[in-house]
């Protein structure tokens, strides 16, 4: 593993530029200029477009494992009104956050994202802490919310197979053991197919377009256990199954906000698109309603067909979405059918949520951020990737998933911790934007104008506060021990670590990401 190595020419541009096609093997002149401005030498190849990051983003969304991996929470939050209504509110809230964050990208289109952002538009005085702040909520965001795919689809294997064995009791080893062979095998496709993932995304999106039809079909027709009136598919709720009472409805909207908390991931991909000032937010901002839309064709079934919600509740692994398979189309091999179909849209979201948490972790190492940075921040010359970085995320997941062997109610405390981290991340460099006015992405390529972004940055600020919230708190009452929702705790912790490693060394060696104005219209 070796990194890409550049001749760079009196110009300081690569040697291997075509200047009559402006074209080089890691971008045209243009945008190896661009790059160079924000401070940063390319070494990655601009093998994507606008719909191959709308498409990986989609991947990464992966609406019927995004909400049907957490849909135990929508029952518990009272079944079919938070199901349908919040989707809904959690679309437009979304929205507000993926139309902050694609100015942001627009203006400073970096892999380093929110970290870079967060250092170029804070005060001198306070930039660095900042940024390392900011970096390191990020970097653990990306870990955990990979985690949380990964292990999402050894329980859902489990409770598939739990469709033909009722009295089948998966035990934690055998969890373990399936979640390390989807991180070996993500790892590997990663790792050597570098110019082969745009293609992949592409094919996720046509797939996932294809099995959310298939699912609605089937659903619609079969409906062994009935069809509820259109009232009670859009409107009903349930609030005495989580405890909550009144507030259940905010419990059950945590599979459509867990969703799309990831949205803003695609920013770390912003060196491998060709004029990402104008694509790469264009890919996050189109994500949530594209992805939206197609998923009322997937809820709206759901919601019409479901089973009595307290017999969903003792689904086998928490794991709602088999169950209700296997129950609607009244025989264990069509739920099974179905359920096979999540699982390859899970397998493709691992995919490319790995490619974007290795680009961020990898970035960060380019900054000094993290211990053995030079190691991780090497790019392989033979397939133009952060292999090493991609080592680093993998073993990461790896040695957090035999946290499971000991507590499952500590791990999946990680499934929130990644929702809250990411969140943290977008919050911090939209919270310093608008301290100043907006003042730098309102001359961005990309920009909503300077009232309409206003209300928009607020009104993404107000649901990300209310997010880390949310995803602190216990799905249903009374808590116990194995029902306590520990993850303010393990976010607090991971903060603690990385402070710790400030306070020892990073401060000495980090000194944020390369001082840039940024990409202007004019630029």
């Amino acid at each position: 593993m070796g990194s890409i190595k550049e001749k760079p020419t009196e110009s300081g541009l690569p040697a291997a530029v075509d200047f009559e096609t402006g074209q080089t093997q890691l971008g045209t002149a243009h945008d190896v200029q661009n790059l160079t401005m924000l401070g940063y030498k390319p070494e990655l190849r601009r093998n994507r477009s606008m719909f191959t990051l709308l498409f990986q983003s989609l991947a990464i969304a992966a609406i019927p494992y995004g909400f049907g991996g957490p849909l135990i929470s929508a029952i518990y939050g009272g079944g079919q009104l938070p199901m349908f209504l919040g989707w809904i509110v959690v679309l437009i809230l979304s929205e507000c956050i993926a139309l902050s964050l694609s100015e942001l990208a627009s203006r400073y289109p970096t892999s380093a994202g929110p970290y870079y952002w967060s250092f170029q538009l804070a005060s001198p005085k306070y930039r660095t802490v900042l940024s390392f702040i900011t970096g390191w909520t990020w970097l653990i965001g990306n870990w955990t919310i990979t985690l949380s795919v990964n292990f999402g689809f050894a329980s859902m294997l489990a409770a598939a197979i739990s469709l033909y064995e009722p009295d089948f009791a998966i035990e934690a080893w055998q969890l373990l053991l399936i979640f390390y062979a989807v991180c070996v095998l993500t790892f590997f496709l990663v790792a050597f197919g570098n110019r082969l993932l745009p293609l992949v995304d592409t094919i996720c999106a046509i797939f996932t377009a294809i099995s959310i039809v298939v699912t609605c079909i089937c659903v619609s027709v079969k409906a062994d256990v009935g069809r509820h009136s259109s009232s009670y598919t859009l409107g009903h709720y349930d609030t005495t199954l989580s405890g909550w009472d009144g507030f259940s409805f905010w419990i059950g909207i945590l599979p459509s906000a867990y969703t799309f908390s990831a949205i803003g991931m695609i920013s770390s991909m912003a060196e491998e698109c060709g004029d990402p000032t104008v694509k790469l937010p264009n890919a996050i901002s189109l994500c949530v309603p594209v992805g939206g839309i197609a998923g009322l064709f997937f809820i709206i079934p759901l919601c019409a067909t479901l089973p009595e919600l307290t017999d969903i509740l003792g689904a086998p692994v928490g794991q709602a979405l088999p169950y209700i398979f296997g129950r609607v189309i009244g025989s264990p091999g069509g739920g099974l059918a179905l359920t096979i179909l999540v699982l390859i849209i899970t397998l493709f979201c691992s995919i490319s949520i790995t490619v974007a948490a290795s680009r961020c972790t990898w970035a960060f190492a380019r900054d000094n951020a993290i211990p053995l940075a030079h190691l991780w921040a090497k790019i392989d010359e033979r397939h133009g990737s952060p292999i090493w970085a991609l080592v680093l995320t993998t073993l990461i997941e790896m040695l957090l998933g035999l946290i499971n062997l000991g507590s499952s109610s500590a791990f999946l405390a990680f499934v929130s911790v990644g929702v809250i981290s990411l969140a943290v991340s977008y919050g911090i460099p939209i919270a310093i934007s608008l301290f100043h006015r907006r003042k730098e992405v309102n001359s961005a390529r990309w920009t909503m104008g300077r009232y309409l972004g206003l209300v928009v940055n607020i009104l993404a600020m107000a649901w990300i506060a209310f997010e880390v919230v949310l995803f602190s708190m216990p799905t249903a009452l009374p808590v116990t021990e194995v029902s306590m929702n520990y993850a303010i705790v393990v976010f607090v912790g991971f903060m603690v670590l990385s402070a710790m490693w400030y306070g020892v060394y990073a401060r000495k060696v980090y000194r944020g990401p390369p001082e840039s104005d940024g990409l202007t219209v004019d630029s």
